[in-house]
């Protein structure tokens, strides 16, 4: 756990995932997200501890996730992002490191702007997607937009990074906070520096105690900070990311890629 983390964490009760999942699941909600520095986020935790609980499971409170990100060949998730199309998506494959499961998650804009996520768990953190897993897919895709995802999905992209997460004593809302951001791609590495943080709210109509937080100290939300989204135009992989450039500056991803370069053939596919 990065020191910030750990002196911050002190300051909150426990509960546990079984009370989070009643108090706040939020699989359908409104996220804002803030990318901040250290200190702001101390201000900012300093605050909230006043309102909100700390998950803990084991006696841990942060936790290490790893979430590879599928995309067609020509990068239609992203792209869609980058054009504000309303009706866009994102998959990925998400473990939980500490607790050794893995899900398949598909991530969908549906009406008022709110974020819809559906998920399966899958017996590994999968590389490729099965026909079962395609079949989910397919079924969130015509569900919610009525019509199918047919392209061949592959990985692009793998984001590590450590979350802890709160929860509103009072329910119905949550935050996370992401950090020690890391971006894989199979030819580069970047890492965001370890004093930038990415807090996401979700709650019922995006204006939570949490925003109202983060606005009292003047900590304004950062348009377009999807972690997927950044990691491709950090990484180079993209030939339009000025949608992203205000958070990729924040987060201090802006200057040109000039990564390690470095083969990951078990988590691309590669030979």
């Amino acid at each position: 756990m990065l020191p910030v983390i750990a002196t911050a964490a002190d300051g909150f009760r426990p509960i546990s995932l079984a009370t989070l999942n009643e108090k706040a699941a939020m699989m359908e909600r409104l996220d804002n997200k803030y990318i901040l520095t250290e200190d702001r986020l101390l201000s900012a935790l300093a605050a909230l501890s006043a309102s909100f609980d700390m998950l803990e499971i084991a006696g841990k409170r942060a936790f290490t996730y790893s979430t590879r990100y599928f995309d067609d060949a020509e990068l239609r998730n992203y792209y869609d992002h980058h054009q504000r199309r309303r009706k866009r998506g994102k998959v990925r494959v998400r473990e939980y490191v500490d607790s050794g499961s893995s899900y398949l998650e598909v991530k969908l804009k549906e009406l008022r702007a709110t974020t819809a996520k559906r998920r399966i768990e899958v017996g590994e953190p999968l590389i490729a997607l099965d026909d079962p897993c395609i079949g989910f897919i397919d079924g969130c895709y015509r569900d919610s937009y009525d019509r199918s995802f047919e392209k061949p999905l592959t990985p692009v992209i793998l984001i590590e990074y450590q979350r802890i997460t709160l929860v509103a004593r009072d329910g119905g809302e949550r935050l996370t906070i992401d950090a020690g951001l890391n971006f894989h791609s199979a030819a580069a590495h970047r890492a965001a520096p370890i004093d930038r943080f990415i807090i996401e709210t979700k709650s019922a109509r995006g204006n939570g105690i949490a925003d109202k937080i983060l606005r009292s100290l003047h900590v304004p939300p950062t348009k377009h900070a999807s972690k997927y989204c950044m990691g491709m135009a950090a990484t180079g992989q993209v030939t339009r990311r000025n949608g992203f450039l205000q958070a990729l500056r924040r987060l201090g991803l802006d200057e040109p890629l000039n990564a390690e370069l470095h083969n990951l053939p078990s988590q691309f596919g590669g030979a």
